[in-house]
Order: C-alpha cells, then structure tokens, then sequence
C-alpha cells in the first residue's frame, strides 16, 4: 500500500489560533486510526528564539534574515517528506506553522522572488505546489479584539500591526488554489471546528458530526462494544492546576497515542457576558511534570478510558472512569435527534449540559 501524504499549512497574523488547532488536530488524528501527524514548528521563531538570529537589533536586516527562514524551512520540510517515508504508518499528515510564502508578507515582492530562486531555482509557482491545502486564520484583532492577548500575555504586537501583518500574509498566499480563509464570524471553539472540517476534507475522511449528545448510560459489556463495532481505545487522565489569575481555569492532559504520550495544556477563559474561551497548547513531557506540581489539591486527577467507534455512520464515544463500575458516559455525533443508538446501550438519562457531568465536576466528586 502506497503511503498518503497530505501537506496542510496553517497560517494567518498574530493570535490567530495557529497552536490551539495543531493541538485539536494531534488529537484528532490518531495513531489508533492510521494516522501520523508531522508537524514543522514556525521557522522564524526558533530561529530567534535558539539561534538569537534577529532580524532587528543591529543583528541583520530582514532581508539578510529570509536567507535564513528560507534555508532552513527547506531543510525541514525536506526532513519532514522524509521521515514520512520511514514511519511506519500509511497515512501522514504534515503540518506547517507557517511556510515558505510567509516569508513574502516581510520584504518585497522582487526580493521575496530573488531570495527562492536562490535555493535551486525555485519559483513562487513551484513553491505553492509544494502544499495540498492553506488554512488561514484571520487574526483576533480582526473582529475579537478582547481575545487578542489570551493565552499570551507577553505578545508584543500591537492590534495594527497583526491586522497588517494578516492582510500581508493573506495576500502572499492569494494564488493558492485551495486556499481556506477561516474568519472570527463564530465564537473561537467554532473558528477552531470550523478549520478541523476543512482538514477533513482535504484528507478525504468524512467530518464529525457537529451535534453533540451527552448520556449517562448503564455500564456496557465494553469488551463486547470493542469487538462488535472494532472500538479504538484511549487512555487520558486531565489535571486541573491551581488558580493564579481570576476567571482563568488551567489544566493538563496526558493522552495515550498509539505506543506514544502526547501532552497538552489548556487554559478556558470565563468572559464576563458569561462566554468561554480556550487556548490550547502541545507541550513536552517535562513540562507536563513540571505543571503537575501544580494540580490543584482541591481536585483529583480525571482519569478515564475513552472507546470510540461508528455505528450506522454515527460517531460514538464511551467514556469509562475508574471510580464507577456500573455507568459511564457516552457521546453520540449525529445530525439527527431520532438516531438509532446500539443496542447494547442503556440510557438512563440526556446530560448534555448537565454541569454535574462535566470533567471538573468530576474531579470534584469522583463519582457518575
């Protein structure tokens, strides 16, 4: 079987929601499904950040600094293309924070044109045909200014300069065919869904269902569920973290991916009209050690065991806890309210927005 590669890049100005997607997407795309994701980190950043290469400061001008940014996007991408041959999965996933057209949004034209050519000859034209799908996320200074700063309260960047710096990067992409432009026209967690939909599409995999339901069911016979509907499991377990700021609540989660560990920090912001906000982050296994120090002594840790599987192409997931032997939750994605569930499932009741049911309540109580 030849592998799949799909080539996505995420892009877009400042506090566009780039990081919280990559983390949806790790989530989304699976090892137990087949799946590898690859992702390519920002080049200018690391460069930056790792190197102290600035493109201000005395150090250099921009210009000077694309040869760099340019040079070693190349080199990356070039690495990710090759361990996407090596891995052992079929279906690859690339993604790219940012790539090599954002480098247009900082020098001219001619210059942008001169500096490519200088790596092989390559052209703006070759260079687009590089990437299956280009998802730009308009920045939060364009229509959710109040979420501008959350999630990074160190930003720098002024709202005038993400607006420029988005309608920059815009434009240097504009001539990508398939090119998706993802608007703060919803609330975040829909900006966010909203681009998950558009990945799914370009892999060619049917979209979750977007309607959500929440039950409290009897427990099932789960070893029966995951060899009838050929179940996938995930093992994760949510910390909370303690309060360091009113109206931020903070946590981690480990998730089991395949034979690997993949670790995220998340922070939900409660607005005053009432609305949440979430940002979310992929971070390193140290890191998750060091927030464990952290948890907040009020709540135990959310340890549960999720099974996920289709039935008469609807999406389900059980999620099963340690703490209850005799129920659990379950998550039905249909478009359509008489949906026919399993039959080895037992209702006992509708929960969807029951806070009771929610995973800090949960952690609260430790118990269904």
């Amino acid at each position: 079987m030849s592998k799949r590669i799909v080539k996505i890049v995420l892009t877009g100005g400042p506090a566009a929601g780039k990081t919280t997607l990559t983390s949806q997407i790790l989530k989304e795309f699976k090892q137990e499904d087949g799946w590898r994701v690859i992702t390519i980190p920002e080049t200018a950043t690391e460069l930056i950040s790792g190197f102290g290469i600035k493109p201000f400061g005395n150090c250099m001008s921009m210009l000077a600094f694309q040869d760099f940014v340019i040079a070693d996007q190349i080199h990356k991408e070039k690495l990710a293309l090759d361990a996407a041959q090596v891995v052992p999965e079929d279906n690859i996933l690339i993604i790219y924070d940012r790539a090599l057209m954002d480098d247009k949004a900082y020098i001219s034209d001619e210059e942008f044109i001169e500096t490519i050519a200088k790596f092989d000859g390559r052209t703006e034209e070759r260079v687009l045909a590089n990437y299956d799908m280009v998802l730009h996320l308009v920045t939060c200074a364009k229509g959710a200014e109040f979420a501008y700063n959350l999630g990074n309260e160190a930003r720098t960047e002024s709202l005038e300069y993400a607006r420029e710096m988005d309608d920059r990067t815009l434009r240097a992409w504009s001539k990508h065919p398939n090119l998706k432009i993802i608007d703060n026209s919803v609330d975040f967690g829909e900006k966010i869904k909203r681009a998950l939909q558009e990945i799914y599409r370009a892999v060619g995999e049917p979209e979750p269902m977007a309607k959500k339901h929440k039950y409290l069911i009897a427990m099932p016979d789960m070893e029966k569920i995951a060899a009838t509907y050929n179940a996938l499991t995930l093992d994760m377990m949510q910390t909370y973290l303690r309060e360091i700021k009113p109206g931020v609540e903070r946590r981690i989660r480990q998730q089991r991916n395949g034979e690997e560990y993949l670790y995220f920090y998340t922070e939900k912001h409660l607005m005053p009209d009432g609305a949440k906000w979430d940002t979310e982050r992929p971070i390193s296994q140290k890191d998750y050690i060091q927030y464990l120090m952290e948890g907040d002594p009020e709540l135990h840790a959310v340890h549960k065991t999720k099974y996920r599987f289709t039935y008469q192409s609807q999406r389900f997931e059980i999620d099963v806890y340690p703490f209850c032997s005799d129920k659990a939750i379950m998550f039905r994605y249909a478009g359509s309210d008489e949906a026919e569930l399993p039959p080895e499932i037992t209702v006992l009741r509708d929960v969807t927005g029951d806070l009771d049911y929610k995973n800090k309540q949960l952690a609260r109580s430790q118990k269904l």
